[in-house]
């Protein structure tokens, strides 16, 4: 901030006033505000009025034109953005932190492959070799288990294609085993397989072990064993599947419609009233509610149909077909639209 001098006549003599000068290419005064800061004191004049320059980041003593802050952080409004052009000019970071990469999105890495040292001059090219390979080697091991896993984890989520809420709290929760020590012992995949089973259900969004064993290459039983210990030792509660949750993903699988769906899940309702769910298996109670749906609605599919995108057999679909029916009351309606068909 300048300041200047001149002078003025008055009837008692000639005397020097300061005038304050704006720098060049200053705002207006729209954006220098008088502002009151209780307990602050011009050390100066004792005054107690100042202005703050937003466009400068400075606060300003509005009577000598002492300069009392500056470098002021903006606490205003982010900048809006209309186009892509715009967004790209007035960012200010960069993406979000996430917990599906090893280091949160915040990696520095020398190229990508043997074939971007070819994008070197040929006397660089053996020196940016070494510092690729000491920078993998000077990685913590747990940035290396964590890379592995969660490429892997990536893989898994695409190929039994859940959301990225579930994708984030898997790898969270995967971590988390690692700090601990849980992994130690036990391979990634099984482990990867087990948080992918539980956080699935957690989200109402559950996956049978077979699809998960099918993605991941590991047996059931290693799957369930290892699910059992993580859950335990991460305190991560979760509740038996419930079969409506089945339902939507089965019946788009099976390309019924909505009112299958829709009386599916009424079936379902009305057995959990009657108790006949208890003890009994999701995914085989849901199959059984979809295949009655489709002979009341009138879209017929086949029992071996329901079975083989369900993942169970054709007895179990028929044992608590004959359950529900009855336990509902519905077998004489079901009966006639069989026969009628």
């Amino acid at each position: 901030m300048k300041m200047a001098t001149k002078t003025a006549k008055s009837s008692k003599g000639v005397r020097s006033v300061k005038v304050m000068k704006s720098p060049r290419g200053s705002k207006t005064s729209k954006e220098a505000k008088p502002v009151a800061k209780k307990g602050r004191i011009c050390p100066d004049c004792k005054n107690t009025n100042f202005t703050e320059d937003s466009t400068r980041g400075e606060l300003v003593c509005s009577k000598c034109g002492l300069v009392m802050q500056q470098d002021i952080i903006d606490t205003g409004q982010e900048w809006r953005a209309f186009d892509s052009e715009q967004m790209s000019r007035r960012a200010r970071s960069g993406a979000p932190l996430t917990f599906t990469k090893h280091d949160k999105g915040l990696t520095t890495e020398i190229g990508k492959g043997l074939g971007e040292l070819y994008k070197v001059h040929a006397r660089k090219r053996a020196q940016y070799y070494r510092l690729t390979k000491w920078h993998k080697r000077l990685i913590k091991s747990k940035d290396r288990n964590l890379s592995f896993a969660l490429s892997e984890l990536q893989r898994i989520v695409s190929f039994l294609n859940l959301p990225r809420p579930i994708h984030e709290r898997i790898a969270r929760y995967y971590e988390e085993a690692v700090n601990k020590g849980l992994v130690r012992g036990r391979s990634i995949e099984s482990v990867v397989a087990a948080l992918t089973y539980a956080v699935s259900r957690e989200f109402d969004s559950p996956r049978t072990l077979d699809e998960i064993s099918e993605a991941s290459g590991v047996e059931k039983r290693e799957i369930g064993r290892t699910y059992r210990y993580i859950a335990r030792e991460l305190h991560v509660r979760i509740l038996p599947a419930n079969p409506v949750t089945f339902i939507p993903r089965f019946c788009s699988m099976l390309g019924l419609s909505d009112k299958v769906q829709a009386k599916s899940v009424e079936i379902l309702k009305k057995a959990e009233k009657y108790d006949v769910t208890s003890g009994k298996g999701p995914t085989g109670v849901a199959a059984a509610a979809i295949y009655i749906a489709t002979v009341l609605i009138g879209e017929k599919r086949t029992q071996r149909e329901v079975a083989d995108i369900v993942g169970v057999t054709e007895v179990t679909i028929r044992n608590r077909y004959k359950e529900l029916i009855e336990k509902l009351g519905i077998e004489e309606e079901v009966e006639k639209k069989t026969n009628g068909e």
